[in-house]
């Protein structure tokens, strides 16, 4: 199961995103997204799972959940929008990824990518950072990977250059 996960698009999804999104089975958005023609054209290219953040209107919370708990491929997925990083995330989210017990938790609303195990809680820990040019970040970013019996695996990191004109664009695989 190959996955492009995406987050803080703020109704901006730029063409040269386009390529990294459709060699994948799902794409998985981690909120603000921005507008429902956004959430159509995503959902036209591929399976999306989305949840809401708080940049959000209140069509895209009625279609959209705040939460998303589910099983895929052997790992237990919860995504929500802001989630904070491994020993500073707000209470909510520890309660929880507490009562959840995921082995991948992802949120997105700081705009800085991040990936990091979380010894305490015993879960991969993804920010995808922000795929849309709003924002204090100085490149775009997202992530695609794999998920085989039951691990992530084959993580690439996209930084994408933070408006279409600039021209580097990096891949990194972990």
């Amino acid at each position: 199961m190959r996955i492009a996960l995406i987050s803080d698009t703020h109704g901006d999804l730029i063409s040269d995103v386009l390529p990294y999104l459709q060699e994948v089975d799902e794409i998985w958005h981690a909120g603000d997204i921005g507008s429902m023609a956004l959430i159509d054209d995503l959902n036209r290219l591929k399976t999306c799972r989305f949840v809401y953040g708080n940049i959000d209107d209140a069509q895209i919370r009625r279609t959209v959940p705040l939460i998303q708990s589910f099983e895929i491929a052997g790992i237990k997925v919860l995504m929500t929008h802001i989630g904070g990083r491994p020993g500073k995330s707000p209470a909510s989210v520890k309660e929880l990824i507490s009562m959840e017990k995921p082995d991948l938790f992802i949120c997105g609303h700081s705009h800085i990518a991040l990936v990091q195990y979380d010894a305490k809680s015993q879960l991969l820990w993804m920010n995808p950072g922000a795929c849309g040019i709003k924002g204090f970040h100085k490149i775009r970013t997202l992530f695609r990977f794999s998920i085989l019996e039951g691990k992530c695996t084959q993580l690439e990191v996209v930084e994408l250059p933070r408006y279409p004109n600039q021209s580097e664009i990096h891949v990194a695989t972990l």
